[in-house]
C-alpha cells in the first residue's frame, strides 16, 4: 500500500454505466464508467487506489477488486485482464458492452501518493500491475516537479497494457519520464531491457539508471515475488521501509493458498465483536476460529470486501478495542499496522471482546 491518507470509508454499491469498452491487448481491456453528476462526489478518486465490483452469476454474488487506471480528475476507468477461467475477468473482457450497468462500490485504498511532493518516483510494475501505477505516474507528471521513471516488465510486446498510454506520456513529458520496457520472451537490443524482473535484473537496471540514495518514493505492483524480490533490492541499497509502498496484483480467481491451521489458530476461543460502519455500531458473538469480517457479516452484511484473501485491502479497519492476530497480510503497509489497522478478513480475536471501526 502507499502514502495513509484519512478518509470516511465509503461501501455502498451503485449502479454505473459502461461508457466505453477499450481493447488494450488479446486478454485485456480498459472499461470506463459513465458516473452521474449526483455521484461525482463519492466516485472522486485518488491515483493508485481501486473499485470492488459485484455481480451474481449462476446464482451466487461475486466481487473482484479491479484497480483504477486513470489520472485524478478523468474519467472514471480500470483495467482488466481475463484469468484463464477467470469467472470475473472473463465476463468483464469478453461480454460487457457500453451501455451494460455494473455495480460499483466507491473507490478505497491508500497505494496513493502525495501528488504535491516534489522529487523523483521510481515506479515498478509486471503484467496488469501496471494499472494503478499507470494511474499514479499520469498524475504525478502533472506535477512540474516531479520526475519519474517507470520499469515495466512483460512477456511479450504484445502483452503489454497500456502501450499507447504509456507512449502518449512519454511524449508529453520527454524530459521528466523515463520509461523502461522489459521482455522475458522477446529479445531487446540490450541485454539490460530483457528478461524477468527478478533481483538480479532490478540491481542491474538499478545500478545502470537510477541513483537510489535520490529517489524520493518506490512504487512497486505485481506479483508477489517479483514485489518481494524488489523489496529485498531495495533493502539492500539502505533505502527506507517509508519510502517503498507496494501493492499485489491479485488473480481474481485463484485464491491465494490456503494457511496451515496451526499458523492460525487464535489465543482465545471466540468471544464478541463489535463494528462500525458509516457511523452505526453493531455488535455480535464471535465463535472461535471465526474471522472478524466472516462473523460480523451475519448481521452487518454491507461491510466491504473483495478478495478476502488478504490482498486487496478493502476490508481494512482500525481495532479500537481488544486485540486480533491476522493470519496473513498482503495489502497493509508497516505503519498502517503500527496505527491499529487490520484486514478483517484476516483477522481471529486474541482478546474475548474486540472492536473495529471501518470509518476510520
Amino acid at each position: 500500500m502507499g502514502v495513509p491518507v484519512k478518509t470516511r470509508r465509503r461501501t455502498g454499491f451503485h449502479s454505473l454505466t459502461v461508457a466505453e469498452v477499450r481493447r488494450l491487448c488479446a486478454d485485456a481491456v480498459a472499461v470506463t464508467f459513465e458516473v452521474p453528476p449526483e455521484l461525482a462526489a463519492e466516485f472522486e478518486f485518488r491515483p493508485g487506489q481501486s473499485l470492488t465490483l459485484r455481480r451474481t452469476a449462476d446464482g451466487r454474488e461475486e466481487r473482484r477488486n479491479y484497480s483504477i487506471c486513470a489520472p485524478a480528475g478523468d474519467r472514471l476507468r480500470i483495467g482488466v485482464r481475463e484469468v484463464p477461467g477467470g469467472l470475473f475477468s472473463g465476463w468483464l473482457v469478453h461480454e460487457v458492452r457500453p451501455g451494460d450497468e455494473i455495480e460499483v462500490q466507491p473507490p478505497a485504498g491508500s497505494f496513493t501518493p502525495d501528488l504535491d511532493q516534489p522529487g523523483h518516483h521510481v515506479l515498478v510494475a509486471a503484467g496488469s500491475g501496471i494499472t494503478p501505477v499507470l494511474s499514479i505516474a499520469a498524475s504525478l507528471l502533472r506535477n512540474p516537479e516531479v520526475r519519474v521513471t517507470l520499469l515495466y516488465g512483460n512477456r511479450r510486446a504484445d502483452t503489454v497494457m497500456f502501450a499507447d498510454d504509456l507512449a502518449d506520456l512519454k511524449d508529453r513529458w520527454p524530459s521528466r519520464l523515463e520509461l523502461v520496457h522489459v521482455l522475458s520472451r522477446e529479445p531487446r537490443e540490450a541485454e539490460l531491457f530483457t528478461g524477468r524482473l527478478d533481483p538480479a535484473k532490478l540491481r542491474a537496471l538499478l545500478g545502470a539508471l537510477i541513483p537510489a540514495e535520490r529517489v524520493k518514493h518506490w512504487w512497486l505492483c505485481g506479483p508477489h515475488p517479483m514485489v518481494t524480490g524488489a523489496r529485498e533490492v531495495l533493502a539492500e541499497a539502505g533505502v527506507p521501509r517509508e519510502r517503498v509502498h507496494t501493492e499485489l496484483f491479485y488473480v481474481d480467481d485463484i485464491p491465494p493458498d490456503p494457511v496451515r491451521r496451526e499458523e492460525v489458530e487464535p489465543e482465545g476461543g471466540g468471544g464478541e465483536v463489535t463494528v462500525v460502519l458509516d457511523g452505526r455500531s453493531t455488535t455480535v458473538a464471535l465463535p472461535p476460529d471465526t474471522t472478524v469480517l466472516e462473523g460480523a457479516q451475519r448481521v452487518r452484511p454491507d461491510l466491504p470486501f473483495a478478495c478476502k484473501g488478504g490482498v486487496c485491502g478493502t476490508c481494512r479497519a482500525m481495532v479500537v478495542d481488544g486485540e486480533v492476530r491476522m493470519r496473513r497480510n498482503f495489502a497493509l503497509e508497516e505503519s498502517e499496522i503500527a496505527a491499529g489497522f487490520v484486514l478483517t478478513c484476516q483477522s481471529l480475536p486474541v482478546s474475548e471482546q474486540v472492536a473495529v471501526d471501518y470509518d476510520a
